[in-house]
């Protein structure tokens, strides 16, 4: 792969990393700000599939929809099925707490559970990706 292909690579794991870390930081808060991990959750899972389609230079779409770009990686790499079906539901947590809503209060053990997925979906790029697209 080219240097700036992977260098591209590292910028968005590195973000998604970033992401993951702000999560479990928010999480931790007193009292713990549950919308913004659901948020972070979200975005470090979105930025992992989207290093994994730059690494194999797929194009995307800005869209915060797990569910296209995670169809676009399926196209690459079909074992991540299972996970990716699982983390489509992270895909409301983009907006849907950003604005006033009717949605109710999500729970603390709703946003641990929704950063772990986004960790899974984090590891799982990685595994798929040669050390020199890691950050």
């Amino acid at each position: 792969m080219p240097p700036d292909r992977s260098d591209e690579v590292r910028r968005w794991l590195a973000t998604a990393c970033r992401d993951l870390r702000a999560g479990e930081v928010v999480l931790a808060a007193r009292p713990p700000l549950v919308e913004d991990a659901l948020f972070h959750a979200q975005q470090a899972a979105e930025k992992a599939i989207k290093g994994l389609l730059v690494w194999h230079g797929r194009s995307f779409r800005k869209t915060h929809d797990l569910r296209e770009v995670g169809g676009t990686a399926l196209e690459l790499d079909a074992t991540l099925e299972p996970l990716l079906r699982r983390a489509v539901r992270l895909t409301p947590f983009a907006g849907v707490f950003r604005y006033p809503t009717d949605m109710g209060e999500p729970t603390p053990e709703e946003a641990r559970e929704a950063l772990a997925l986004a960790r899974e979906v984090y590891d799982a790029v990685l595994a798929r990706l040669p050390e020199e697209a890691r950050p």
